[in-house]
Formats: C-alpha cells, sequence, structure tokens
C-alpha cells in the first residue's frame, strides 16, 4: 500500500488514529512494563457538559455559515477539545472538558472564513482553527477562554495545478493523504510524510511548519510553500507572487509556523514532484549512535544525500518502536535506516554505501527499511494500549548544530531520567535523528515510564525540565511539534524580550482584539511582556 491508498482518517476522540486499526502490546512489551512497575490506572470517565455557546452568538455564527454548519452539541464539541499530546489523552480520559470549545463551525470557502474573523472579531469571540486536529504541544487550548472551533474540512480541494511551474494550490482542510491521493492521480506528489499523515492536514502542515519523514529528499513543508491566503480579522492577504524575491521581508515566513495566532491559513501554493517510479529501504548498522552520526553527517554535508536519512540510538535500537509487533530484542549498536525515491537509485545506493561504509556502518539489508517503511505510521498506535495498561509514554523532540548534539542528546535524557527516577523506576529513554540538514539535525525523544497518581503533573515536570536542558545546551525547544502553550514560555526565552514585543506588535495589527487562539505562540502583551 502506498501514501495515497491510505484511507482518510478521522481521528478518534482521546484515541490515536483509525479505530478499526487495534494494535494488542506483544508479550515481551507486558513483561517490560511489570519491571517498570506499572499499575493499571482508573477506568475513563465521561465529560459533563460545560454549557454550549450564548444563544446570541450561536445565532450570529448561523447568520454568517448558515445553521448547518454550526453544532453546538456535547459530542461535536467532545470530539474537537485540545489534540493528541499525551497529557491531552489522559485529560480526556479524566473527563476534563476545561478546553472544550462552546461551538464548532464549518466555514466552506476563503469568503466564509474572513466573513466570520470579522464577526467574531466585532463580538469579540475567540477562535481556533481546527484542521486534522494532530497537535501534541497545546495548540488547540488556548487559557482561560471561551471560544469556538473552526473546522476548515469543508474546505477539501485541490483548486489547480500549474504542470509548468510544477505548482499546486491546495486548500488548507485536505487530509494529507487525500492531497496524496488527488496529486497521485495527475502524476504527482507532495513527498511530505509525517507521523501524523493519516490525520493531518494541509493547513495544520503549513501553520506548524511541519517535517516529513522524507525530508532529506522533499525538504520541510516550509519550504515547499510558494504562496497562501491568509485571512485575518482586519482582512485578506495574499502572498507569493514568484518563488523567490528581494522585496522585503518575506512575509510568507512570519505566517507559515503562526499557529493561527495570525489569521486562518485557507489556501496554500506547493511544490509538487513527479512520483517516484522506484523506493527502496535500507537498514545500516553502527558501532555506537555516535559513530552513526559521523555517518549521517557526512552524507548531510557532502552527499550523496537520500530521500530518507535516519538514526536511533542504541536504546530504541533494541526496542525497535518502528514496528509495533516488536518490542524487544535487537543485536546492538545503533541503526540507521536510508530510504532513495525516484530515478538512478541503484547508482545512489552505491554512492551513499560508499559513505557509509568508509564511515563504519555495517549494511544490515532491506529488511529493517521495509519494517520501518511499512511501520511507520503505526507506532503512534502503541500509545493507547500502553495507557491503558498505565504506562506515562509521550514524545518530545529539538535541534541544534551538530557539534551540539552530543551534549544536547545527553542533557535531555539526564533530564528526563532524574525527573521520572522520582517515584520509582527509571523511565525507558529512546532517541533518534529524524531530519537532517548540512549544519545540524534534529532529536526526538520518546519515553515510557510508570504513571503515579498524578500523570498530567508527572510529564508537565518532566517536559519542563527536559525544556531547560534544551535551553542550556543550545537546542531550540521544538524542530517540528511546534509552540502551541506547552512550549511558550520557553519559546519566549528563546526568542528574547525584543522579539517578542515585535511578533506582539505583528498580532496588533492583524488581531487588534487578540481573538486568534489568544495564548498560543505569542505571550499576550496583558502579561507585561
Amino acid at each position: 500500500m502506498t501514501e495515497s491508498d491510505l484511507p482518510v482518517v478521522n481521528l478518534t476522540p482521546g484515541r490515536w488514529g483509525d479505530p478499526a486499526q487495534v494494535v494488542e502490546l506483544p508479550a515481551a512489551a507486558l513483561e517490560a512494563l511489570k519491571h517498570l512497575g506499572v499499575r493499571r490506572p482508573p477506568a475513563a470517565v465521561l465529560p459533563t457538559d460545560p454549557g454550549a455557546v450564548d444563544d446570541d452568538i450561536a445565532i450570529l455564527l448561523a447568520k454568517v455559515l448558515g445553521p448547518d454548519h454550526v453544532k453546538t452539541d456535547l459530542e461535536t464539541r467532545w470530539s474537537h477539545t485540545r489534540g493528541y499530546s499525551t497529557p491531552d489523552l489522559l485529560r480526556y480520559r479524566a473527563g476534563d472538558t476545561t478546553d472544550m470549545p462552546a461551538a464548532v463551525v464549518y466555514p466552506g470557502s476563503h469568503d466564509e472564513v474572513q466573513a466570520l474573523l470579522t464577526a467574531c472579531s466585532e463580538r469579540r469571540v475567540a477562535v481556533v482553527p481546527y484542521a486534522g486536529g494532530t497537535s501534541v504541544v497545546g495548540g488547540l487550548a488556548p487559557q482561560n477562554t471561551s471560544f469556538i472551533a473552526v473546522d476548515l474540512r469543508r474546505l477539501n480541494r485541490l483548486v489547480d495545478i500549474d504542470e509548468v511551474s510544477r505548482t499546486a494550490t491546495i486548500e488548507a482542510g485536505v487530509r494529507g493523504t487525500a492531497a496524496e491521493k488527488m496529486l497521485a492521480e495527475r502524476g504527482y506528489t507532495l513527498g511530505h510524510f509525517p507521523q501524523s499523515y493519516e490525520g493531518a492536514s494541509i493547513g495544520g502542515y503549513a501553520a506548524t511548519r511541519s517535517s516529513g519523514q522524507s525530508s532529506a529528499g522533499y525538504g520541510r513543508f516550509d519550504q515547499m510553500v510558494v504562496g497562501l491566503t491568509l485571512a485575518t480579522p482586519r482582512g485578506t492577504i495574499e502572498l507569493g507572487r514568484a518563488p523567490m524575491s528581494a522585496a522585503g521581508p518575506d512575509l510568507r515566513q512570519l505566517v507559515l509556523g503562526s499557529e493561527g495566532s495570525l489569521g486562518i491559513i485557507t489556501s496554500v501554493v506547493v511544490r509538487i514532484r513527479p512520483r517516484p517510479g522506484e523506493r527502496s529501504f535500507e537498514g545500516w548498522r553502527f558501532e555506537s549512535f555516535d559513530h552513526g552520526l559521523t555517518a549521517i553527517r557526512r552524507l548531510a554535508q557532502d552527499g550523496p544525500l537520500p530521500t530518507v536519512l535516519r538514526l536511533s540510538d542504541e536504546a530504541e535500537t533494541a526496542i525497535n518502536l518502528a514496528d509495533p509487533n516488536v518490542l524487544g530484542g535487537g543485536s546492538g549498536g545503533a541503526l540507521a535506516i536510508v530510504g532513495f525515491e525516484g530515478t538512478r537509485t541503484a547508482v545512489r545506493r552505491a554512492e551513499v554505501a560508499d559513505v557509509l561504509t568508509a564511515a563504519g556502518g555495517e549494511p544490515v539489508g532491506e529488511g529493517p527499511g521495509e519494517t520501518w517503511r511499512q511501520g511507520r505510521y503505526r507506532a503512534p498506535y502503541l500509545r493507547d494500549p500502553l495507557l491503558d495498561e498505565g504506562a506515562l509514554v509521550e514524545t518530545l523532540e529539538t535541534a541544534g548544530f551538530w557539534s551540539k548534539l552530543p551534549g544536547l542528546k545527553a542533557a535531555v535524557t539526564e533530564a528526563l531520567v532524574s525527573s521520572l527516577s522520582e517515584q520509582g523506576t527509571p523511565p525507558i529513554v529512546l532517541c533518534h535523528v529524524s531530519h537532517v540538514y548540512e549544519t545540524g539535525a534534529s532529536l526526538y525523544f520518546t519515553v515510557i515510564s510508570a504513571q503515579t497518581d498524578d500523570p498530567v503533573a508527572q510529564w508537565r515536570k518532566a517536559k519542563t525540565e527536559a525544556s531547560r536542558a534544551i535551553g542550556a545546551a543550545g537546542g531550540t525547544i521544538t524542530h517540528h511539534h511546534a509552540v502551541g502553550t506547552d512550549h511558550r514560555d520557553a519559546y519566549e526565552q528563546e526568542l528574547g524580550p525584543l522579539a517578542v514585543e515585535a511578533l506582539q506588535a505583528v498580532k496588533q495589527v492583524l488581531d487588534p482584539n487578540n481573538i486568534l487562539n489568544p495564548g498560543i505562540l505569542i505571550p499576550p502583551v496583558s502579561e507585561g511582556r
């Protein structure tokens, strides 16, 4: 099955992904959880409705969008509550309705989004854009305010393909799977396949600077975007007259990654490429993570660069989360996954093999590569059965320059182990490099521990300590998960007060009544910053 064959998945509230894909933990995993001191948590609690939007606001929304496109029932609002971080899921299971929207609306065009923002700004009603709903950093939960969730699923068209320029105009509500299917019918691909691919949407990719697993070959999503349309409370902004320009600062880059705080992206113009005729994935084993790091750095800096390039540390190599049927075993060392797409695959494989062999790599065949390729969207499905058993399992990521990566990895690992060991058995901490650049790379951590009586507070403390370690070791607070509320304070420290003030000034111009995802990404001026 190729990426374009995957169905468009509507995520199950409180659980990840397609409800038809039920993953059971293997016996080895259940045995490992016993050694962590895991015990089953209390049963899930059903929510109590805190109350929907006021009638006068509901009438206003219905006037703008039509009554059929405004929903205030509990089930719809509950399904749009928060995102899919582990704290989100734990709070969902606890019946916590704190971040439930007061209504969910479904605009069907850019003009309807624009009219909605104008009306909501006049009445000072907060709005949160909701595309795929896959945020894992609190990006859908503005703090201390009632809000309307703006579900963009009706903005679901492939508007245009320019085959001469190789660009496509795609509306923001199109899921990644649907975009690939529509492009495949014309012989093209985006080449953007994040782990959230089954549920995430084009608008979310742009608003969070998403990075797909084939980024070494295709680039990040923000590198694919050459134009976009933004609805703001003060009007529409169209950006992208040409692929590159020297006409002042590139405002596309200001909108990309803005997480709905400056406006709602309604469509993007993206670079597309012909669908590859050849694909192959293979594994390479290194004596240690550090040896593997040197090898992939050589490829990133001097080439040739494959389409996919990943490196798991020794712990992740042994546990092998790439295959949900395997949680244990391994033969030591660090495993790299190298993937190739397009033409001249055999030649490129041979050239890459020369570099990896010279750096001490040992080829282990296509088996590990194919296991990763076939299982790369299934790993998140492990989280729900682990939570069911009472394990705390979560991820975090960062990025840094090559010279700082070893120290960054050590600092974050130490922070996680130290903070999560206070209540009992030390956690399992896994790490891999998921995206590479000439000057540096990302680090992606997976953590498994026994839950305490308050697992949300338990993880928040661990995440706070890890965030401090990231800052002290010279990393960025996020490489592709975005900022949301979870990273906002660390992001503010990373930028510095003057840069934050500049962002607040832009926010004030585009959203003077602070209705757009308030408290997400940009600290409110009222907080004295």
